[in-house]
């Protein structure tokens, strides 16, 4: 099941991207309008993006990962104004301080903020910081008058 090989092409531009880390997987949103003809290669090392957008722009990306991924676990997901790719690492439980190999950062790459999450100290040790911590969020919001904010999404464990 060998997938064509994808050429990068003569007039192209990088697409844009945000990436986020998790205990299992990395999460990249690869930021298109309207993308079609999209070909994503994955592979353990490195990942390729070609496509076009609504005004037919055409994007290329290559990256070299900083850790390897597993492939057959890995996907892609095309939407209306974004590639999400989802890379599962072959070392979980491992922290990425960046996406890329090389420490110099492309300038298309972007940290995704509003889904990054320490994620690395949240288990055991982490775990009585983190209950003192609600607890000193409720005191707060019991002191202040205001609601305590919904942190339900931290106590997950993905």
């Amino acid at each position: 099941m060998n997938k064509p090989k994808i050429v990068r092409p003569e007039e192209c531009q990088p697409a844009p991207a945000r990436w986020f880390d998790r205990k299992k997987y990395v999460t990249m949103n690869f930021m298109v309008q309207k993308p079609k003809d999209v070909q994503v290669d994955i592979q353990p090392n490195k990942l390729i993006l070609c496509c076009k957008n609504d005004t037919d722009d055409v994007f290329y990306n290559e990256l070299y990962f900083y850790d390897e991924v597993q492939i057959y676990d890995s996907r892609e997901r095309v939407y209306d104004r974004t590639i999400n790719v989802l890379l599962r690492k072959t070392k979980p439980d491992y922290a990425w301080p960046r996406l890329q190999k090389d420490p110099a950062k492309p300038s298309w790459i972007n940290v995704d903020f509003d889904n990054w999450r320490d994620w690395e100290h949240e288990e055991d040790e982490g775990k009585e910081e983190y209950d003192r911590y609600v607890d000193m969020i409720q005191d707060m919001a019991v002191s202040n008058k205001g609601a305590a904010p919904d942190m339900g999404d931290l106590s997950d464990s993905d």
